[in-house]
């Protein structure tokens, strides 16, 4: 499902993982030009515009999960980083069973990349 426009402002962020994926290759910058920029480590990832700096390059993917979204975010700037979070409709805590489900679900969809270490999240199973 592609991420909308106004799809990753609903709900609430029920919980939240930051994660540390694999540096890219180095690129070959030939002389005079400007290396290639990095490209999402995740194919599953599409371009989402960023309207207040058209120059942002900015990837997501969300699909329903349980009772709220799934959202994955990578940011060009930020390449190193992959951020997940679960929105859910109201505000509301979630059950520790609940934050592992989704930390699986997270790892299910992150499998490609291997695995990968945890900057941050919120909150811990």
């Amino acid at each position: 499902m592609a991420p909308t426009a106004e799809g990753h402002r609903q709900g609430t962020v029920a919980a939240w993982i930051r994660l540390r994926v694999p540096s890219p290759p180095e690129t070959l910058v030939l002389m005079g030009s400007l290396p290639m920029p990095p490209s999402p480590p995740l194919d599953l990832l599409e371009p989402e515009p960023v309207s207040s700096d058209p120059r942002k390059r900015v990837f997501a993917w969300e699909a329903p999960w349980q009772e709220g979204v799934v959202r994955l975010r990578w940011d060009a700037d930020a390449a190193g980083l992959l951020d997940a979070e679960y929105r859910v409709p109201e505000r509301r805590r979630i059950a520790p069973g609940e934050v592992r489900a989704f930390w699986d679900e997270v790892k299910r969809r992150v499998a490609p990349l291997g695995p990968l270490v945890i900057e941050s999240a919120d909150p811990w199973p």
